[in-house]
């Protein structure tokens, strides 16, 4: 695949993608070109908050509520864990446990555990466990091999 990068002097910024088929590198491009402008709506302390979705940790589903974890704060959003996963819908963010959906972007550390889970230390410090019934498909992810949706 070809690429051009140029800086213009005024004008509004813009990305063109051309394309002849869509295949996994070109979607890969477009959720990447979509990320950066995704918001989530939540609540705290009675509150709205607009979080940037580049700038979630991990996402938890606790006694039926959803909560964002941000490096030093959490959202309340009124959303399950399924729709925010199609939501978020890209290499950026995968399902590691029933509860738990995590920001592959922000895992510092990671550590092999018995029974095939795997230890990932956030950019904060935090553990989150991937479960062995996730680790395998977060291998592949790491890899860059294709995932089910």
């Amino acid at each position: 695949m070809k690429y051009k990068i140029e800086q213009i002097k005024q004008g509004d910024d813009e990305l063109i993608l051309r394309y002849q088929n869509l295949n996994q590198e070109v979607e890969h491009i477009m959720n990447f070109m979509s990320f950066s402008e995704k918001k989530l709506v939540g609540t705290k302390n009675g509150y709205q908050i607009v979080v940037d979705v580049k700038q979630i940790l991990y996402i938890e589903s606790v006694d039926r509520k959803t909560f964002v974890y941000l490096e030093d704060d959490v959202v309340r959003v009124e959303y399950t864990l399924t729709q925010l996963e199609r939501m978020l819908n890209s290499l950026r963010f995968f399902r590691c446990s029933k509860s738990m959906i995590m920001n592959i972007d922000k895992v510092k550390v990671l550590d092999s555990l018995a029974s095939n889970r795997i230890d990932a230390t956030m950019c904060n410090g935090e553990h989150i466990i991937i479960s062995r019934t996730y680790a395998s498909e977060f291998r592949r992810r790491l890899k860059g091999e294709a995932f089910d949706e």
